[in-house]
């Protein structure tokens, strides 16, 4: 049903791309930047990061008949890669680890930053990529569900917009602790979502 894809699709990219789990990162990049400049990296940012998901969702699942990767074992890859990165969030490894990579970025100074590190790998990397692949497949090219799927991407990527805009106050607000219990609780549904994909993966496997 529309309704239970729509909800499905919302929770997995909210959960994956980690809107708010971004914020330490966008302000450790950002630190320096006037804040017309912030608002230029935080567009820049969610646009590539928009046509990078589009494109996954609308040509991913071509793209796998193309290389002869069955949607089944793009499912259980796709659910192995999202429980990785639950655990991650569960274990506090990916705020480090996006910490250490916005720290490089700074150190190298690297001159998009819009493109690295916030577009990709944080906002579309292998985890959103894999996610909107699958859901894609969910979709069974049905034009409705393709929309809701497009939709969703630019409804999370603009939240994300708004989250970059407000991100100075949303780290003072939120704080650490807040952000950390918040993003053990978001692994977990993000885990027990990629479990679900692998085993619709094996279902769909063993029955063909």
């Amino acid at each position: 049903m529309p309704l239970e894809f729509l909800i499905s699709a919302m929770v997995t990219m909210v959960v994956v791309v980690d809107p708010l789990g971004l914020v330490p990162t966008f302000v450790a990049i950002t630190n320096g930047l006037p804040s017309r400049s912030r608002r230029a990296v935080a567009l820049r940012a969610c646009l590539i990061a928009a046509a990078i998901l589009a494109g996954a969702a609308l040509i991913g699942d071509r793209l796998l008949r193309t290389l002869s990767i069955g949607l089944p074992a793009f499912r259980i890859a796709g659910g192995l890669l999202l429980f990785s990165i639950a655990s991650e969030m569960v274990f506090g490894v990916r705020i480090e680890r996006q910490s250490k990579e916005a720290e490089e970025v700074i150190e190298e100074r690297v001159r998009n930053i819009a493109a690295f590190p916030l577009a990709i790998p944080l906002m579309a990397g292998p985890g959103a990529i894999a996610a909107t692949i699958l859901l894609a497949g969910r979709a069974n090219g049905d034009p409705v569900h393709l929309s809701i799927l497009l939709a969703v991407v630019a409804a999370v990527l603009g939240l994300c917009f708004v989250v970059f805009l407000l991100a100075a106050h949303i780290a003072t607000l939120v704080g650490t602790t807040v952000s950390v219990v918040l993003s053990r609780l978001l692994g977990v549904v993000l885990a027990a979502l990629a479990v679900q994909f692998v085993i619709d993966g094996v279902r769909t496997a063993l029955a063909g």
